[in-house]
This record gives structure tokens, C-alpha cells and sequence, in this order.
């Protein structure tokens, strides 16, 4: 077994972790040289289950991994643009938001123009421990990798993202019938297309309908269900004024709200990014269900407000019951393919969950800079990333913040090794 140790590790090289090299990078270039991140896949991408060429991201493009920090910086999306000899086209395109594929060929270029941060690939962490000292303080960690091999580290930085959102009510399916957004495009392409498939879509949001259109486009003998709780797909709200929300400094006031102000926040922000549609894909849906029963050729239906209370295996097909949550009716619908577009489980991910329960923490909590609370007197640390919604606002896990929580991390790391040096008894003065 392979042990090395470095004094950064950060898990996941996606964008939250690419914004924190880039930081490094230009922040501390000496901590940059200790700092490792390692990423499970063999390459850098963006959205890798829903990397379909016609999506678009909702937030502009000025808000990559640096812009709004240092608008010098050379690892820019404009400089990107240049590098690559496509500014001139994207300026002529003349919008804000480039294509999610602009995004992931980005990322990836970012990755690859890193000079003093390391990114190994293919390395998956399938659990951290605590070294811990005898009075319960965290010394370091110990990442354990899916090959066998370790690596410790004083800093851990978590940026892997939320475990993918499963209801209970599939449970009992098998897992390899069921495709959830996060797995799409992998898992789509091993299916017939020519088959007359009958696929189940479940969600009212951008990922289910990406997912529907992506099949019913893709599939031309398939027949598509979009099955939601909803009265039915609506666009995002996407006003000047509520994208202040998604401001950088607008942190500060939602850490410092109460409990109930938070909560508030968080639900009638909800349709800003988890609960609403692009206008484009409305439209294209729109017209599609129209001209099909202009034709009579139907191959698309939404179900609304309807609740899956079973579902089960009957044969070679998915088979689930559905209450009419206006009749309180119970029909039973026969599938042969399920699309989950159920986004991602709310609590913390299992692995911190893990991480937590082994450092001896009664519950998992974060300061205003992203800092997990350890136990008094730990000198080791860890920063959770894209995972604090609940305490730094709807925004913590979207591109919106990234170059800023980049800054304030390093920042952080920076005062906290500072302070170490002080305190360190070689630090002081011998006496004569």
C-alpha cells in the first residue's frame, strides 16, 4: 500500500477546488507546492451526467473561478476564450451564459494550466480518519483511497459535492434501473435508441426536463412521462433584484440571520435554482406537446400533481402507482426506463458524515469561513465546500461565490499557519 503526505489534500477537482488552486496559486504560492487534489474520474468536467451540447449555464460568465476576485487573473473564462481562439466568437454570440460544454472545456483548461498544484485522477476517497491525540484533539487526516493507498495531510479540503437524492420509494428497485441525473449521459448511451421505450421522468425541474427532451429528441420511438408533484413546470425566477442574493457580500447577512430568516430565504429562493425552468427549454416543450396534438402523434404526457407511493419490479418492466393528489385516485403506470431528476440529498455528504463521527463531533457545523468546528486545541482543519446552503445561502453551491470562498479559505489557512508560528515554542526568545 502507497502512503504519501502532503499539507493541502482537497478531494474533487471540480469547480469549487479548481477556484481554491487558482487562489493558491496566486495567494500562496508556497502553500500551492504542498497541496495535492484528487479527483476520481480520469479528466476534469463540468456536470459530467448532463453534459448535453445545447444546455446552457444560468449564471454569466464573469463569474468563473477568478474574475470576481481578480479580474487580472490570467486563468480568466475570457482569457480561456483567447488561449483557445474563440473570444472573438463568443463575443459575437453575444451572451452572458455560455454553453455548459464552455464551461467543462474551461475547468479543464484551468487544470491543466495549474503550475504548482497537483491533480492525480483516478483516485477515489472512500473514507477520511482523524488522527487523533489523546485528550480527543484532530492532529491530521488520513485519506483512505479506493486502491488501498493513503494520504495524510494537515488541511483537508472536502469539494466533492452532494450525494445524489434517491426517494425511499425506489428503494426497492434495482439500482442499474434507475438513471439518475447525475449518471445520465453515461448511462443513456448503453440503451437501444431505436427501441420504443417507455420512459418515466421524475422531477418539474431544469434536470428532469433536460432529461425529457435529451430522450424524447434522442429516442424516436420512445414515449415520454414527466411525472411531478407540482401543478406543473414553471420558469426561474430570475429578476435583478433577487440575483442580488447571489451576491458575494450577501453571505455575510445571511450567516448572520436567524434560523427562521435563513429558512425563509432559502424557500422563496427556491425556484431561483432547484425549482424552475429555462425559458428556453419551456419554450421548446411547449411547442413540442403542441405540435404533437396538432398531429396527433403524442409521445410526450405530464402528469401533475401526482404522488409515486409504490414501485415495483412486475416482469421486465418498472411498474409505478401514482396518487392524484386532486382525486386522491390511485393508477398504476408501466416503464421501462426511470429518470430521476430528484436533485441531491440535503444533508451533509456521507463521507463528512463519516468524517465527523469519527472526530467525535455531536453534530457537523461550519464558521463563516467554511471552517468544520473540531474540537478545541485540533490542530489539523477541514473546509467543506458547496455543502452550507443551510448556513451561508442558496448560492454556496453554485459558480456565484467560488472566487471569493477561494479567497477567504486561503486566507484563513493562512492566518491559521501564522498564528501556529507564533505560538510554536521554537518561535520564542531563549533566555540568557
Amino acid at each position: 500500500m502507497k502512503h504519501q503526505e502532503v499539507e493541502l489534500l482537497a478531494l474533487g477537482a471540480g469547480p469549487s477546488n479548481l477556484a481554491l488552486a487558482v487562489a493558491l496559486e496566486e495567494l500562496a504560492p508556497e502553500l500551492a507546492t504542498r497541496t495535492l487534489i484528487i479527483e476520481q474520474h480520469e479528466n476534469v468536467a463540468w456536470h459530467r451526467g448532463m453534459l448535453l451540447p445545447w444546455t446552457q449555464s444560468q449564471v454569466s460568465f464573469l463569474k468563473d473561478l477568478v474574475t470576481l476576485r481578480n479580474p487580472q487573473s490570467r486563468f480568466s473564462f475570457v482569457n480561456h476564450l483567447h488561449s483557445v481562439g474563440r473570444l472573438t466568437e463568443f463575443v459575437n454570440l453575444g451572451s452572458f451564459t455560455p454553453y455548459r460544454m464552455e464551461i467543462s472545456n474551461y475547468l479543464l483548461w484551468v487544470a491543466e494550466s495549474l503550475a504548482q498544484v497537483r491533480i492525480e485522477y483516478g483516485r477515489r476517497c472512500v473514507a477520511v480518519e482523524p488522527v487523533l491525540s489523546g485528550d480527543g484533539q484532530v492532529e491530521r487526516w488520513i485519506a483512505r483511497l479506493a486502491d488501498g493507498s493513503t494520504i495524510g495531510c494537515r488541511t483537508l479540503v472536502v469539494g466533492a459535492g452532494r450525494d445524489p437524492h434517491i426517494p425511499e420509494v425506489f428503494e426497492t428497485l434495482p439500482r442499474e434501473r434507475i438513471i439518475h441525473s447525475t449518471e445520465f449521459s453515461q448511462k443513456v448511451a448503453g440503451l437501444d435508441h431505436a427501441a420504443p421505450h417507455r420512459v418515466a421522468v421524475i422531477g418539474g425541474a431544469q434536470s428532469a426536463a433536460e432529461m425529457l427532451w435529451a430522450t424524447h429528441q434522442g429516442m424516436p420511438n420512445a414515449e415520454c412521462t414527466m411525472i411531478m408533484r407540482s401543478i406543473g413546470l414553471n420558469g426561474y425566477e430570475s429578476s435583478k433584484f433577487t440575483n442580488e442574493l447571489f451576491y458575494a457580500s450577501f453571505v455575510d447577512k445571511f450567516y448572520e440571520s436567524r434560523p427562521e430568516a435563513r429558512r425563509q430565504l432559502l424557500n422563496e429562493m427556491h425556484r431561483t435554482n432547484y425549482a424552475g425552468l429555462s425559458p428556453g427549454m419551456l419554450e421548446n416543450l411547449y411547442r413540442q406537446i403542441y405540435l404533437e396534438r396538432l398531429t396527433g402523434q403524442e409521445r410526450i404526457r405530464m402528469i401533475t400533481m401526482a404522488e409515486i407511493s409504490q414501485a415495483r419490479i412486475e416482469g421486465d418492466e418498472i411498474v409505478l402507482t401514482l396518487k392524484d393528489k386532486k382525486s386522491g385516485r390511485h393508477d398504476e403506470l408501466p416503464c421501462d426506463v426511470l429518470l430521476l431528476g430528484t436533485g441531491f440529498d440535503r444533508r451533509m455528504p456521507s463521507l463528512i458524515r463519516d468524517l465527523a463521527t469519527k472526530a467525535g463531533l455531536g453534530e457537523i457545523g461550519v464558521d463563516r469561513v467554511y471552517k468544520l468546528a473540531l474540537p478545541a486545541g485540533s490542530s489539523a482543519a477541514c473546509y467543506l465546500q458547496g455543502v452550507n446552503e443551510d448556513t451561508h445561502g442558496i448560492a454556496d453551491s453554485l459558480l456565484s461565490t467560488l472566487a471569493n470562498r477561494a479567497e477567504e479559505i486561503v486566507g484563513d489557512i493562512q492566518e491559521s499557519q501564522a498564528t501556529a508560528e507564533l505560538l510554536s515554542p521554537f518561535a520564542l526568545p531563549v533566555a540568557s
